[in-house]
């Protein structure tokens, strides 16, 4: 697997140091074994590095609409870090929305003895309350649902702290000001947005930078290869302003697990019929079973599955810092995490693009036709493949 592209067009690949710690003599074999299978990567132009495969934990609690996402319990949640621990995985991502902060409880039960290893992720925006400041990116709500995640999760401090949606309620200058007070009283260490559009980033980032307050330096987004979206503004962003990317629901909420195949009934254990979903939403069946068929056509020509192909080809986008990885059971986390070591060829890569690609929209055609001589490294992330 290739390392990630810095702004600056230097390749990113970073292992653990061996030679700068002392070795863990409680388990010196399964230390070199995930180091040797994990890769990590600079989170944008911070000093922190992360895993290429982090855990997400929505399927953490099953509580109320949750519940037919997952619903994961503490003795589960224990077994299933333990096996990314194994596998080098060092961030694990949830919400204080998540099954009403029972994701954050049970993570805050498993990570006891563990706090140290692990880098803690978690958001804030949206309802965890009947009133009228229970949700949004106020200063109010921002500090005051910081506070009640911090005693879910039984810890002093969030590793990464993130706006899980846009307000465009709040001023903006309040809402930086807000995170900036949590990192300055060091109970939060990084910030981050996430499901933010292009400009919304922009003004956030610019805001921060105006009032010499904390910037974000990750944003969480979903992106897969049958939701491509993202490269129009947020990948280019994401190169342009030296901002992390984390990939929310790789998979396309098993979408791309190769469950669902052309003119098969749905699978009992998934989510949807194609007829209900709506997160991510489909626009073009044909164009998705397109790109089933070719996941699994190169599983099949290297022995593995359409998901690790899937989570694969997201490790190989420019931009892209980590996935994260949910799962309802061991055995679909123990596969996925093979797509931290998993190769594609250039064969690969050029069917799933040209299955999954989608035509340039205003003004990127127009570009890729007249500004073709004076593009950055952000701009060819999207318009080198139409030129």
């Amino acid at each position: 697997m290739s390392g990630q592209m810095t702004p600056s067009g230097r390749p990113h690949r970073v292992r653990r140091p061996g030679s700068k710690k002392q070795p863990d003599t409680r388990n010196e074999s399964t230390r070199r074994t995930r180091e040797a299978m994990m890769e990590y990567r600079q989170l944008g132009d911070s000093g922190l590095m992360v895993s290429v495969l982090s855990l997400g934990t929505m399927t953490f609690g099953g509580e109320g609409d949750y519940r037919m996402i997952g619903s994961t319990g503490v003795e589960d949640a224990q077994r299933q870090l333990d096996m990314c621990l194994a596998a080098g995985v060092n961030l694990i991502d949830t919400s204080d929305a998540y099954s009403f902060g029972r994701s954050e409880e049970i993570i805050g039960e498993v990570i006891k003895a563990r706090r140290d290893e692990l880098l803690i992720a978690t958001k804030v925006r949206f309802p965890i309350g009947p009133g009228p400041n229970d949700a949004g990116l106020s200063r109010h709500h921002i500090i005051r649902a910081c506070e009640a995640s911090l005693r879910r999760l039984q810890t002093d401090h969030i590793d990464l702290y993130q706006a899980h949606n846009w307000d465009g309620v709040t001023p903006v200058e309040e809402t930086m000001a807000a995170f900036d007070a949590l990192v300055s009283s060091g109970k939060v260490r990084y910030i981050g947005c996430s499901n933010f559009a292009g400009w919304h980033v922009m003004k956030s980032l610019a805001a921060s930078e105006r009032n010499r307050l904390s910037g974000y330096v990750s944003m969480q987004i979903h992106y897969t290869l049958q939701a491509r979206e993202a490269e129009n503004e947020l990948i280019p962003i994401a190169l342009d302003q030296g901002l992390g990317v984390l990939v929310w629901s790789p998979l396309a909420a098993g979408l791309l697990s190769g469950k669902y195949r052309r003119n098969d009934s749905a699978p009992e254990e998934g989510r949807h019929t194609f007829e209900e979903w709506d997160e991510p939403p489909i626009h073009d069946t044909e164009r998705l079973y397109d790109i089933i068929d070719a996941l699994i056509a190169v599983a099949e020509r290297h022995g593995s599955t359409a998901a690790v192909v899937a989570l694969a080809w997201l490790l190989r986008r420019p931009g892209v810092t980590s996935v994260l990885l949910g799962a309802r059971t061991d055995e679909q986390l123990s596969g996925n995490l093979e797509a931290a070591s998993f190769e594609l060829s250039d064969e690969d890569l050029d069917l799933l693009d040209s299955v999954s690609r989608v035509p340039l929209g205003y003004p990127y055609w127009h570009q890729a036709r007249l500004a073709r001589d004076r593009l950055s490294e952000a701009d060819l992330s999207l318009l080198g493949r139409y030129i």
